[in-house]
Protein backbone atom coordinates (compact mmCIF):
# COMPACT_ATOMS: atom_id res chain seq x y z
CA UNK A 1 0.00 0.00 0.00
CA UNK A 2 0.68 3.84 -0.78
CA UNK A 3 2.21 5.69 1.78
CA UNK A 4 -0.37 7.35 3.93
CA UNK A 5 0.75 10.57 3.04
CA UNK A 6 3.10 12.39 0.46
CA UNK A 7 5.82 14.62 1.49
CA UNK A 8 7.42 16.99 -1.38
CA UNK A 9 9.43 20.51 -1.02
CA UNK A 10 10.89 22.51 -3.83
CA UNK A 11 14.05 24.42 -3.70
CA UNK A 12 12.69 27.69 -2.03
CA UNK A 13 11.79 25.39 1.69
CA UNK A 14 7.85 25.04 0.87
CA UNK A 15 6.42 21.47 1.59
CA UNK A 16 3.68 20.34 0.67
CA UNK A 17 2.50 17.23 2.99
CA UNK A 18 -0.42 15.32 0.71
CA UNK A 19 -2.98 12.96 2.36
CA UNK A 20 -2.71 9.83 0.39
CA UNK A 21 -5.84 8.00 1.49
CA UNK A 22 -8.52 8.64 -1.28
CA UNK A 23 -10.48 5.60 -0.93
CA UNK A 24 -11.19 6.64 2.81
CA UNK A 25 -11.74 10.24 2.26
CA UNK A 26 -8.37 11.02 3.77
CA UNK A 27 -10.00 9.99 7.05
CA UNK A 28 -7.65 10.63 10.23
CA UNK A 29 -7.13 7.12 11.48
CA UNK A 30 -4.07 6.25 13.62
CA UNK A 31 -2.00 5.29 10.45
CA UNK A 32 -2.40 8.98 9.17
CA UNK A 33 -2.40 10.62 12.43
CA UNK A 34 1.09 8.89 13.38
CA UNK A 35 2.23 9.86 9.82
CA UNK A 36 1.14 13.80 10.35
CA UNK A 37 2.97 14.01 13.64
CA UNK A 38 6.04 12.11 11.87
CA UNK A 39 5.98 14.62 9.29
CA UNK A 40 5.43 17.53 11.74
CA UNK A 41 8.22 17.01 14.12
CA UNK A 42 10.49 16.63 11.14
CA UNK A 43 9.62 19.84 9.65
CA UNK A 44 9.69 21.12 12.79
CA UNK A 45 13.20 21.04 13.48
CA UNK A 46 14.17 21.77 9.64
CA UNK A 47 15.72 25.66 9.58
CA UNK A 48 14.91 25.28 5.42
CA UNK A 49 11.43 24.98 5.59
CA UNK A 50 9.83 27.93 5.11
CA UNK A 51 6.27 27.48 4.50
CA UNK A 52 3.90 23.92 4.22
CA UNK A 53 1.19 23.44 2.43
CA UNK A 54 -1.41 20.53 3.99
CA UNK A 55 -3.33 19.31 0.45
CA UNK A 56 -5.39 16.08 0.02
CA UNK A 57 -5.73 13.83 -2.74
CA UNK A 58 -9.28 12.12 -4.04
CA UNK A 59 -12.64 14.20 -3.65
CA UNK A 60 -12.09 15.26 -0.38
CA UNK A 61 -10.13 16.88 1.74
CA UNK A 62 -10.46 14.87 4.95
CA UNK A 63 -13.78 12.96 6.23
CA UNK A 64 -12.80 13.26 10.14
CA UNK A 65 -12.18 10.53 12.26
CA UNK A 66 -11.96 6.60 10.90
CA UNK A 67 -15.50 6.03 12.10
CA UNK A 68 -14.96 1.93 10.94
CA UNK A 69 -11.89 2.34 13.39
CA UNK A 70 -13.23 3.80 16.31
CA UNK A 71 -16.56 1.24 16.54
CA UNK A 72 -13.98 -1.93 16.18
CA UNK A 73 -12.55 -0.84 19.63
CA UNK A 74 -15.40 0.23 21.79
CA UNK A 75 -12.93 1.03 24.70
CA UNK A 76 -13.38 4.23 26.50
CA UNK A 77 -9.17 4.30 26.98
CA UNK A 78 -9.03 3.66 23.43
CA UNK A 79 -11.01 6.58 22.69
CA UNK A 80 -8.85 8.82 25.04
CA UNK A 81 -5.60 7.93 23.26
CA UNK A 82 -6.99 8.61 20.28
CA UNK A 83 -8.44 12.14 20.69
CA UNK A 84 -5.50 12.69 22.42
CA UNK A 85 -3.38 11.44 19.41
CA UNK A 86 -5.14 13.85 17.35
CA UNK A 87 -5.31 16.54 19.70
CA UNK A 88 -1.21 16.37 19.82
CA UNK A 89 -1.12 16.12 16.30
CA UNK A 90 -3.52 19.38 15.80
CA UNK A 91 -1.04 21.57 18.27
CA UNK A 92 1.75 20.59 16.49
CA UNK A 93 0.50 22.46 13.62
CA UNK A 94 0.33 25.22 15.73
CA UNK A 95 3.59 24.99 17.29
CA UNK A 96 5.60 25.02 13.82
CA UNK A 97 7.72 27.98 13.65
CA UNK A 98 6.28 28.06 10.13
CA UNK A 99 2.51 29.17 8.31
CA UNK A 100 0.86 25.86 7.51
CA UNK A 101 -1.79 26.56 4.31
CA UNK A 102 -4.62 23.93 4.24
CA UNK A 103 -5.16 23.54 0.41
CA UNK A 104 -9.25 22.24 0.20
CA UNK A 105 -10.63 20.57 -2.49
CA UNK A 106 -13.40 18.98 -1.45
CA UNK A 107 -15.10 18.09 1.38
CA UNK A 108 -13.61 18.72 5.22
CA UNK A 109 -16.16 17.34 7.69
CA UNK A 110 -15.60 16.94 11.85
CA UNK A 111 -12.50 16.45 12.47
CA UNK A 112 -11.14 17.38 8.92
CA UNK A 113 -12.96 20.46 9.09
CA UNK A 114 -10.63 20.70 12.50
CA UNK A 115 -7.87 20.66 10.65
CA UNK A 116 -8.66 23.11 8.47
CA UNK A 117 -9.34 25.73 11.27
CA UNK A 118 -6.28 24.31 13.00
CA UNK A 119 -4.27 25.10 10.33
CA UNK A 120 -2.48 29.04 9.98
CA UNK A 121 -4.18 29.86 6.44
CA UNK A 122 -7.25 28.29 4.51
CA UNK A 123 -7.52 28.42 0.15
CA UNK A 124 -10.34 26.43 -0.33
CA UNK A 125 -12.01 25.24 -3.96
CA UNK A 126 -15.61 26.70 -4.01
CA UNK A 127 -16.56 23.12 -4.83
CA UNK A 128 -15.35 22.45 -0.83
CA UNK A 129 -18.18 22.32 1.96
CA UNK A 130 -17.66 22.48 5.48
CA UNK A 131 -19.63 20.48 8.09
CA UNK A 132 -19.27 19.39 12.01
CA UNK A 133 -21.43 16.67 11.44
CA UNK A 134 -20.42 14.50 14.43
CA UNK A 135 -23.95 15.70 15.67
CA UNK A 136 -26.03 13.38 13.25
CA UNK A 137 -24.42 10.46 14.14
CA UNK A 138 -24.86 10.71 18.28
CA UNK A 139 -21.47 12.51 18.48
CA UNK A 140 -20.99 15.90 19.11
CA UNK A 141 -17.73 17.66 17.58
CA UNK A 142 -15.93 18.60 20.76
CA UNK A 143 -12.65 18.87 19.86
CA UNK A 144 -13.14 20.11 16.35
CA UNK A 145 -14.98 22.70 18.47
CA UNK A 146 -11.70 24.39 19.56
CA UNK A 147 -10.43 25.70 16.93
CA UNK A 148 -13.47 25.93 15.54
CA UNK A 149 -14.77 28.54 18.16
CA UNK A 150 -10.94 30.46 17.02
CA UNK A 151 -11.87 30.87 14.32
CA UNK A 152 -15.57 31.26 13.46
CA UNK A 153 -18.24 33.52 15.42
CA UNK A 154 -19.51 31.79 18.42
CA UNK A 155 -23.67 32.01 16.68
CA UNK A 156 -22.44 30.88 13.73
CA UNK A 157 -20.07 28.15 15.45
CA UNK A 158 -22.67 26.43 17.65
CA UNK A 159 -25.32 26.58 14.70
CA UNK A 160 -22.44 24.23 12.94
CA UNK A 161 -21.78 22.71 16.23
CA UNK A 162 -25.54 21.53 16.69
CA UNK A 163 -27.25 21.04 13.51
CA UNK A 164 -23.99 19.22 11.54
CA UNK A 165 -25.45 20.81 8.13
CA UNK A 166 -22.77 21.61 5.41
CA UNK A 167 -21.71 25.19 4.43
CA UNK A 168 -20.15 25.92 1.25
CA UNK A 169 -16.91 27.85 0.41
CA UNK A 170 -18.46 31.00 0.30
CA UNK A 171 -20.17 30.51 3.26
CA UNK A 172 -16.72 29.21 5.30
CA UNK A 173 -14.77 32.68 3.73
CA UNK A 174 -17.73 34.95 4.99
CA UNK A 175 -17.50 33.20 8.67
CA UNK A 176 -13.45 33.43 8.54
CA UNK A 177 -12.77 29.77 8.60
CA UNK A 178 -11.16 29.60 5.23
CA UNK A 179 -9.02 32.99 3.87
CA UNK A 180 -10.38 32.78 0.12
CA UNK A 181 -12.65 30.30 -1.88
CA UNK A 182 -11.69 30.66 -5.51
CA UNK A 183 -12.52 28.65 -8.79
CA UNK A 184 -10.85 24.99 -8.33
CA UNK A 185 -8.61 25.81 -11.11
CA UNK A 186 -7.29 28.90 -9.18
CA UNK A 187 -6.55 26.98 -6.00
CA UNK A 188 -2.95 26.73 -6.62
CA UNK A 189 -2.61 29.99 -8.15
CA UNK A 190 -4.19 31.76 -4.65
CA UNK A 191 -1.56 29.55 -2.61
CA UNK A 192 1.44 30.29 -4.56
CA UNK A 193 0.18 34.05 -4.45
CA UNK A 194 0.41 33.46 -0.88
CA UNK A 195 3.48 31.78 -0.38
CA UNK A 196 5.25 34.13 -2.78
CA UNK A 197 4.58 36.76 -0.33
CA UNK A 198 5.58 34.61 3.07
CA UNK A 199 8.83 34.05 1.15
CA UNK A 200 9.78 37.54 0.86
CA UNK A 201 9.47 37.98 4.56
CA UNK A 202 11.74 36.95 7.25
CA UNK A 203 11.51 33.63 8.71
CA UNK A 204 12.65 34.78 12.22
CA UNK A 205 10.38 36.77 12.00
CA UNK A 206 7.83 34.93 11.21
CA UNK A 207 8.56 32.33 13.66
CA UNK A 208 8.46 34.88 16.55
CA UNK A 209 4.64 36.16 15.13
CA UNK A 210 3.01 33.30 14.61
CA UNK A 211 4.36 31.96 18.24
CA UNK A 212 3.12 35.39 19.52
CA UNK A 213 -0.16 35.57 17.53
CA UNK A 214 -1.33 32.09 19.21
CA UNK A 215 -0.24 32.70 22.74
CA UNK A 216 -1.33 36.35 22.94
CA UNK A 217 -4.86 35.20 22.23
CA UNK A 218 -5.19 33.02 25.12
CA UNK A 219 -4.58 36.19 27.57
CA UNK A 220 -6.19 38.69 28.72
CA UNK A 221 -5.17 42.09 27.23
CA UNK A 222 -2.84 43.42 29.65
CA UNK A 223 -1.03 40.25 29.66
CA UNK A 224 -1.49 39.97 25.98
CA UNK A 225 0.34 43.55 25.53
CA UNK A 226 3.01 43.02 27.66
CA UNK A 227 3.79 40.00 25.87
CA UNK A 228 3.64 41.38 22.53
CA UNK A 229 6.16 43.78 24.05
CA UNK A 230 8.42 41.71 24.88
CA UNK A 231 8.08 39.97 21.34
CA UNK A 232 9.02 43.10 19.65
CA UNK A 233 11.87 44.15 21.50
CA UNK A 234 13.51 40.54 20.80
CA UNK A 235 12.10 41.23 17.10
CA UNK A 236 14.64 44.53 17.22
CA UNK A 237 17.08 42.41 18.21
CA UNK A 238 17.27 40.89 15.34
CA UNK A 239 19.62 41.51 11.84
CA UNK A 240 16.39 40.71 10.17
CA UNK A 241 14.32 44.40 11.77
CA UNK A 242 17.69 46.38 11.56
CA UNK A 243 17.97 45.63 7.99
CA UNK A 244 14.28 46.31 7.12
CA UNK A 245 14.34 49.35 9.43
CA UNK A 246 17.44 50.72 7.80
CA UNK A 247 16.56 49.72 4.25
CA UNK A 248 12.74 51.80 5.27
CA UNK A 249 14.82 54.84 6.23
CA UNK A 250 17.58 54.51 3.52
CA UNK A 251 14.24 54.35 0.52
CA UNK A 252 15.27 50.60 -0.69
CA UNK A 253 14.53 47.59 -0.42
CA UNK A 254 15.53 45.26 2.54
CA UNK A 255 17.96 42.76 1.66
CA UNK A 256 17.27 39.58 3.42
CA UNK A 257 20.35 37.39 2.35
CA UNK A 258 22.60 39.70 4.54
CA UNK A 259 20.65 39.34 7.50
CA UNK A 260 19.77 36.55 10.40
CA UNK A 261 16.51 36.20 9.07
Amino acid sequence: MEQPLIEARDARGVVTLTMNRAASFNALGEEMLGALQAALARIAGDESVRVVVLAAAGKAFCAGHNLKEMIATPELAYYQRLFAQCSRMMLAIQELPVPVIARVQGIATAAGCQLVAQCDLAVASTEARFAVSGVNYGLFCATPSVPLLRNVPPKQAMEMLVTGEFISAQQAQERGLVNHAVAPDQVDAEIERLVKSILAKPRVALAMGKELFYRQREMGIAAAYQLAAQTMAANMMEGCALEGVTAFTEKRKPNWAQSTG
